[in-house]
């Protein structure tokens, strides 16, 4: 399911926080739809990444309607784990045998698509159609100038936060910007001596702080693949960090602990605030029902660029299917405006067409709406400014790794902020540009 690199993985994060589905991907063929495709019609094989049982009904009345209005094709659903998408598909693509249609997030498709795996979409999908997703979030999965993937569900985080402890603090609402977030750090520790959010440096686990850089302004590769951050952008970003973590606002454990821990204090009411998605509501209520009743929500943070970060799942085709024709259809058929909205109602999750996410069910609140609902309008309110803020590109965790590596070196006073951007640049442009 949903997946940013190790965090739709880490969906330890969407997983673990029962969130929605699971930012990463999976696959196990013992677990196989119900239906069995008959002899005589054209077979076209789907995987998706652990949707079953819980979207086991609901997928079936998808094919089944598909297949009525195609009657000479039949879909075979194969719903695998998460945490064995991975090597399946990698097992499944060296060998040739790769599902016609698969259940992939841009990050993990474009290392495939760099082996040209993928059916390009660029002369398969025509404009009109093309236009009927939201722009950003098309822009995802392309590789190389070429569009490998039909954007499908998707989900962003916004910011919950611990009503009492901003009362305490004197704060009277929740931050927009960065630069806001440091002055609230700042504060709730003067005034509560307890911490505003938690955010991990170790690297592999959350993205959180690579992408915060790109909404602070940093390129963070050029055209070519070189390292772009060793900017005045970018050593300003790691500055904001540095001076966090020297000045006692973040707590000592970011540098060994993952997101995990940000989820626990959260909920044991020792810090103020927390990146997360909708869902977690649901599960903020179940561990914690006292924090639930004093926790609101507000947008994502930013900065400078206002840009929102958003985690996308979409559809691949295999380039050398001889069922591409019908494969594509079905793949657009899962997409569309009716049944996104279907499978977004259903799911917990956002659509990725314009058409859908104008829905009044993204928009308009009850008197008597839950924080999940309130939650939930908050999220779709983003998508003008989403995007996947990590561009495709090969070695990804290389990238994290050396910029993490080199700013928890800065926060250790073990290099100044300039030599960790130039290592970090170096290393970077020497092994993984």
């Amino acid at each position: 399911m949903l997946s940013r690199y190790k965090t739709w993985k880490h969906l330890g994060i969407f997983a673990l926080l029962g969130l929605l589905l699971c930012w990463a991907v999976s696959c196990s063929t013992g677990n196989t739809g119900t239906r069995q495709a008959r002899t005589d019609r054209q077979e076209v094989e789907f995987w998706t990444m652990q949707l079953q049982p819980q979207f086991t009904d609901y997928f079936n009345k998808l094919i089944a309607a598909f297949e009525a209005s195609n009657p000479t094709v039949a879909v075979r659903w194969v719903d695998i784990p998460w945490s064995a998408m991975e090597s399946k598909i990698l097992t499944a693509v060296s060998a040739k045998t790769a599902p016609d249609v698969v259940n992939l997030n841009p990050d993990f498709a474009s290392q495939l698509a760099s082996r040209n795996a993928w059916l390009d979409l660029n002369t398969q999908v025509s404009d009109r159609e093309r236009q009927l997703y939201l722009p950003n979030i098309w822009k995802a999965s392309t590789f190389g100038g070429k569009s490998f993937g039909i954007p499908w569900y998707l989900a962003t985080d916004i910011t919950i936060y611990n009503k009492d402890l901003f009362k305490q603090a004197g704060i009277a609402k929740p931050p927009v910007t960065y630069e806001e977030l440091a002055l609230l750090a700042r504060q709730v520790k003067q005034k509560t001596g307890k911490y505003a959010f938690f955010v991990t440096f170790v690297p592999g686990d959350s993205a959180e702080v690579l992408e915060s850089l790109v909404q602070m302004g940093v390129t963070l590769v050029d055209a070519k693949g070189k390292a772009a951050f060793n900017s005045p952008e970018g050593k300003a970003a790691f500055q904001y960090w540095v001076d966090l973590y020297k000045n006692g606002l973040l707590p000592k454990e970011v540098l060994t602990q993952g997101h995990r821990r940000a989820i626990e204090l959260y909920q044991a009411g020792e810090t103020a605030l927390l990146k997360s998605g909708a869902q977690f509501l649901s599960t903020i209520a179940k561990n914690a029902p006292a924090l639930a009743q004093v926790s609101a929500t507000s947008p994502q943070i930013t900065g400078k660029t206002g840009k929102k970060s958003v985690a996308v799942m979409n559809l691949v085709i295999k380039r050398d299917s001889d069922r591409a024709d019908a494969a594509l259809k079905f793949a657009l058929f899962v997409t569309n405006d009716e049944n996104q909205l279907a499978f977004a109602k259903t799911a917990n999750t956002l659509p990725s067409t314009v058409k859908a996410l104008q829905d009044s069910y993204f928009k308009k609140l009850s008197p008597d709406a839950t924080p999940v609902d309130r939650a939930r309008v908050v999220s779709a309110t983003q998508m003008k400014e989403a995007q996947v803020l990590i561009p495709a590109m090969k070695d990804v965790n290389v990238l994290q790794r050396v910029i993490y590596d080199n700013l928890q070196a800065a926060m250790l006073d073990e290099k100044s902020v300039d030599r960790a951007v130039a290592d970090a640049a170096t290393e970077w442009d020497r092994r993984g540009g």
